[in-house]
């Protein structure tokens, strides 16, 4: 397809969030309480961390938040506001206001229109594994947003060292191909970044999570930072979390507006 306005640049960061793949917005709630930092254990082993890893994992029905996404591909910054309602393991869906943009992601599906362009999208995960440069389902983008690991670190064997703030773990048995690094912080041993590469294709993704927030007894990211590098193509985003809920009643209004032009993969 030919080059497009800004619009598409705005367009090109909600849907790497929603993916790949989603700072201050002006709404009268505030977050969820800040977690404070806390020194490593230095005597856990890789198996302690990775076990206590998922006993952390946020348990709930359903979540509403509202985000702000800042984004950047190096030619262009944009920001806008975002309205996401998950329910775990079923529907990850967001709005940008008056419906201008909406997605819908399920474990078999990633579909999303943008009446700026009057343009839709309708198929599986190969659009958003193909902008964020590794293969991405519907448990790996949820992951990705409530601060936890991409892969399974059940299912293979790592190293820990404590670094003073976090506990990094990489394979025993790396692979040349593909790189893995898992930073945990020490408070909620939820994820301070994980890194994952393709050296020899200039492939990487990198998703940093500044910081935490506890409501309701549940752990969910604060801030988080998403770098995404293709060659020599660079996309940042930021995401920053507020008004976050749990287990309220919820829909997923969602309708491919007639007329739009369908996106397809080259």
């Amino acid at each position: 397809m030919a080059p497009k306005s800004m619009n598409e640049n705005l367009w090109t960061g909600v849907r790497l969030v929603s993916l790949g793949i989603i700072l201050s917005l002006f709404f009268s709630c505030k977050s969820g309480k800040i977690i404070s930092d806390r020194k490593v254990d230095q005597s856990l082993t890789a198996r302690t961390v990775i076990k206590n890893h998922y006993k952390n994992s946020v348990d709930f029905k359903t979540l509403t938040s509202k985000l702000k996404i800042n984004y950047s591909d190096g030619l262009s910054t944009q920001s806008i506001g975002v309205s996401l309602r998950m329910e775990k393991d079923k529907a990850i869906w967001l709005s940008a206001p008056l419906g201008i943009v909406k997605a819908l992601i399920t474990p078999d599906r990633v579909t999303f229109y943008n009446k700026l362009e009057n343009e839709y999208f309708d198929g599986n995960f190969e659009y958003l594994s193909n902008l964020l440069g590794t293969d991405l389902d519907f448990k790996k983008v949820q992951n990705l947003l409530l601060g936890e690991a991409l892969f399974d670190l059940r299912d293979e064997r790592y190293d820990v060292e404590a670094n003073g703030t976090t506990y990094e773990l990489k394979p025993k048995n790396p692979i040349d191909l593909f790189k893995t690094l898992f930073l945990i912080e020490p408070n909620s041993f939820k994820l301070a970044s994980q890194q994952i590469s393709q050296p020899q294709k200039k492939r990487l993704l990198e998703v940093r999570y500044k910081d935490y927030q506890e409501k309701n007894k549940k752990v969910v990211p604060n801030n988080m930072g998403i770098v995404a590098i293709d060659n020599n193509q660079r996309n940042i985003i930021e995401i920053e979390f507020r008004n976050v809920e749990f287990n309220n009643q919820i829909s997923f209004p969602y309708r491919i507006p007639k007329g739009f032009d369908k996106i397809v993969l080259k």
